[in-house]
Formats: structure tokens, sequence, C-alpha cells
């Protein structure tokens, strides 16, 4: 049998595998506990900090694996502090500074490397959170890695793991935006005929996106979300997570006539000739936040916070779409996969 090797796992197997060996290590750490070890799978790692938790998060991006050539090194600066606070925002923490390491080639212009740090602090005032430090070094490629820490009230956490029966669910905003800016960049876009408008929004959420970060911190605090994640690898993955990390045999069933895909969406997959529901459902990139809320709480929530209900969690074990027509499919979930090849390859998982 042929050895395998990292890209016929793709991230998420190799995460797991890694947390698999992680869990025969005992460690003798104050700063530890049981919600520690149960964050190791979630979107930031919790650490026991007296009342609340200090909650910490890494990303790493490179220029030829997630920075599609339209994107220039401003946005590329504020993509690496969006996706580390984007983790704190999952877990419904307040950021209080990230660090940033770059890797840099040798003949980059000076104005180039001006314009990456702008990105970077542009984004890290537009989220209050201060640059505290990092590292510098040569690299054949422009490479990027943040580490961002936050903090949270212990009993205001959100994390994956905790979805229960009955919950609403519900995304913070539209799906699909980016996917859109990416079919119009990525599909010969000089011969796409789109208004000015619609081509600046398009583009702006596919590469300069943005975080939540208020909402996120106010659902937290309302202590009505079981549990949260972010849409940034597609919501029909991000589902899968929710599923998966419980401990309970849940499923989770969405609804197509529920689902907040803006006109824009529809429009571009007409023109490129793809599937809008595909793009919305397995794409990734949106930035949002996926959340169950307690039975019973999401209409009272909702009314201070806007919010869009897409379906419901359940006993089923699966996930499944019902479409506008009434029939039910079940939905493999697969999305955006770090390790699993080009940034716009993407599953047709409906």
């Amino acid at each position: 049998m042929p050895c395998k090797i990292l890209s016929d796992l793709g991230e998420k197997r190799l995460i797991q595998r890694i947390l698999k060996k992680t869990k025969n290590i005992q460690y003798s750490s104050s700063f530890l506990n049981n919600k520690s070890l149960e964050s190791l799978s979630d979107d930031a790692a919790l650490l026991d900090f007296g009342e609340n938790y200090l909650v910490a998060t890494a990303d790493m991006l490179f220029e030829s694996k997630h920075f599609p050539k339209e994107m220039n090194p401003y946005q590329m600066g504020k993509k690496i502090v969006t996706v580390n606070v984007s983790d704190l925002a999952a877990m419904g923490a307040k950021p209080i500074g990230i660090l940033i390491s770059l890797g840099l080639p040798r003949d980059m212009k000076l104005k180039d490397f001006d314009s990456l740090i702008d990105g970077i602090l542009n984004a890290c005032f537009k989220y209050n959170t201060p640059l505290i430090g990092g590292d510098t070094n040569e690299s054949d490629e422009i490479t990027l890695s943040g580490t961002c820490l936050g903090v949270v009230e212990k009993d205001k956490v959100m994390m994956k793991n905790s979805a229960d029966f009955e919950d609403v669910v519900a995304v913070t905003g539209s799906i699909g935006l980016a996917a859109a800016g990416f079919q119009y960049l990525f599909k010969n876009s000089d011969k796409i005929k789109i208004s000015e408008e619609f081509k600046k929004k398009i583009i702006k959420h596919a590469l300069e996106p943005e975080v939540p970060l208020k909402k996120a911190m106010e659902l937290s605090k309302s202590g009505q979300v079981n549990s949260a994640t972010d849409i940034t690898d597609g919501l029909i993955s991000e589902i899968g997570e929710l599923v998966s990390s419980s401990s309970k045999n849940i499923g989770i069933t969405i609804y197509q006539d529920k689902l907040p895909i803006p006109s824009e969406v529809f429009d571009i997959a007409q023109i490129v000739k793809e599937d809008p529901l595909n793009m919305a459902l397995c794409y990734g990139e949106d930035f949002e936040l996926l959340i169950t809320v307690k039975k019973g709480k999401f209409e009272g929530l909702s009314e201070n916070i806007s919010l869009k209900e897409i379906g419901k969690v359940n006993s089923s074990g699966k996930i499944e779409i019902v479409y506008k027509d009434g029939k039910t499919n079940v939905i493999t979930p697969r999305g955006y996969e770090h390790m699993g090849g080009a940034h716009e390859k993407r599953s047709n998982a409906i």
C-alpha cells in the first residue's frame, strides 16, 4: 500500500491526527483545564486566566496558496489580521493583541512593504487589536503568520461542541458574495459586463473581508448561543464541524428558501455558468458566524442582533437541505481544504 501524502488527508484530518497524538501527553500546567482540552479542536485555544479565558489562535498565509494574484500587499496585510480576529470572534472573545511574523522576498519593493504594513495596521485599528510583536525573515514568497490573543468570560465562551437538539441554526449575515467576487476575478473578468458598483461590492467581499466582531461579542454576552464557528471554509463544511464536534448524535437541517444569498450571487453564477447554491454553501471566505441558538430564544435575540435563521438542530445524525420544492437531500460536509489544492477548487457537495 503506497504511503499517503499530506494532500491526501487535507487540513481537517491532519489536525485530527495531531490532536490524537496530543491526547497521549499529560501536561502539568495551571493554565489548562477540561475546557482548555476541549478547545484544542475549536477555532481558538482556551487558557485558564482567573475569571476569564485567555483565547489564543494562529494562522499562516502563503502568497501562492492563499492570496490570489489580484490581491495587493495592502489587502494581504488586512487579511492576516482578519483571519485571526475571525477565530476569536467565533469564540465570543475580545481581541487584546496580535503578533505577526513576516517572511518576505529580499527583492520586495519598499513601497509594497509599506503597503503591506499599512494593511496590517489598518485592520488592527478597525478591530481595536494592537500589533504587539512578531518577527521578520527572508522567504521565497510573501508568508504571513499571525498569533492573536483575546479574552472572554468563562461562562460566555462560544464553542463548536455544544449544539443541542431543537436549537435554531442561524448566520450573522449573507453568504456567497465572496464566492461571487472570486468567480468574477477567476473567470476572465474582462468579458463579464457588470456595473462598477456591483463589481466593487463583490470584489471587496472577496479581497477585503470583514469580521462581524461587535456582533460576535454581543452574541457571547447574551448567553443564548449554544455553539458557534466562523464560515471561512464554506457553510456546509462548518455545519459538519458543529455536527462532528458534538458529543450528542445531532443532525442539522437547513432550508434553501431561508438562506441569505444576495441577488449578486445568482447574477454572477448565471454569467459564469456555476450553481449559485453550491457557491454559497461550499465556497467559504464569507467571514460571517454560524451559530445555534437555544430553543425559544431566537426571536428575542434577533430583535436586538441582526441574524438570519437557516435551519434547525435535530437528532437525525445527518446534514440535510430542504429545497424550495420540498425535496430533501443529505449533504456531505466538504468545503475548502487548505492542503487540498488550489484556492478556487470547491466541492460539489449538493
